[in-house]
């Protein structure tokens, strides 16, 4: 397993192609090994997988938790070299924004465009305007020919296929389906913040997508289907709801029929989580 810090390093290892690239901000979890081990089924043998780890501060405002986020890189090189990949790509701030930009600034960032304005961007201002800056930073560095992201961040991966779109970045962007623990809840870094009696009532929001699944397909609709999903969530205790809603596959509104995405935001405690799923509306 080679561990690079720089572009030059990175660049001297000789990753062959096809290169896929799996960009995380480390704390590896089985979602994160599930995209690499796709990663190298898609590349084979004769190609090769990069994984960034790379805590990135221009996706954090202030008073979230940069400075808390964390940062196992020694297992996380460990998950990646057992899940497949070849190289783990760990720079620093400066190495990804320049010694002389400092921490936050960079010359030339990707703006989301309205659909960074909604849901997450709405509840985190410039939060998609981070992602995609170094999303398409970390593809100039690492130049693969395809890029994997889960799911559960599903409107990043939207954006994410938006971004490669409109600018004609050489990338296939392959999405993956959301990895769950035994109780439901969907896999994430953030999941080490809650207690254990926080984990048993954050089950309520995957719990939620589940009614609003059941509902729309039973025919209901989704004025319906949501409000049943509200009363699941608020009528757990110290869950907070910052939204739940129902879009189209492209985050635009919900269709009257056909394929759909339900989209989930909150807090268990202090610890803000995220989660969604396919949905069918009934006609």
């Amino acid at each position: 397993m080679i561990v690079e810090h720089t572009v030059a390093g990175l660049r001297s290892a000789g990753t062959p192609q096809p290169r896929a690239v799996v960009t995380t901000m480390g704390a590896l979890h089985d979602g994160h090994a599930s995209l690499i081990r796709k990663a190298r089924s898609r590349v084979g043998d004769s190609g090769s997988v990069v994984v960034t780890v790379f805590v990135n501060p221009t996706q954090f405002a202030a008073g979230e938790d940069l400075d808390r986020y964390p940062r196992t890189l020694q297992t996380d090189v460990a998950v990646a070299e057992a899940s497949g990949a070849d190289v783990v790509f760990a720079p620093d701030a400066e190495e990804v924004y320049g010694p002389s930009r400092g921490f936050r600034e960079t010359s030339v960032t990707v703006d989301a465009g309205p659909l960074g304005e909604i849901l997450e961007g709405a509840a985190r201002p410039g939060h998609f305007r981070g992602v995609l800056t170094v999303v398409a930073k970390l593809f100039g560095m690492t130049q693969p020919n395809l890029a994997l992201f889960g799911e559960k961040d599903y409107q990043q991966l939207v954006l994410i296929r938006r971004m490669v779109d409109d600018l004609d970045l050489p990338v296939e962007v392959i999405g993956a389906p959301t990895v769950r623990d035994t109780d439901g809840l969907a896999l994430s870094s953030r999941n080490h913040y809650l207690t254990a009696e926080q984990r048993l009532l954050a089950t309520a929001i995957p719990r939620a997508l589940d009614t609003v699944a059941r509902r729309l397909e039973a025919g209901g609709d989704v004025a319906e289907a949501v409000a049943q999903g509200l009363e699941l969530l608020t009528g757990t205790p110290d869950v907070d709801v910052d939204y739940l809603t129902v879009t189209d596959p492209d985050l635009g509104p919900a269709p009257p029929g056909g394929a759909a995405r339900a989209l989930v935001a909150a807090r268990v405690g202090s610890t803000r989580l995220i989660d969604n799923r396919a949905v069918t509306v009934s006609p």
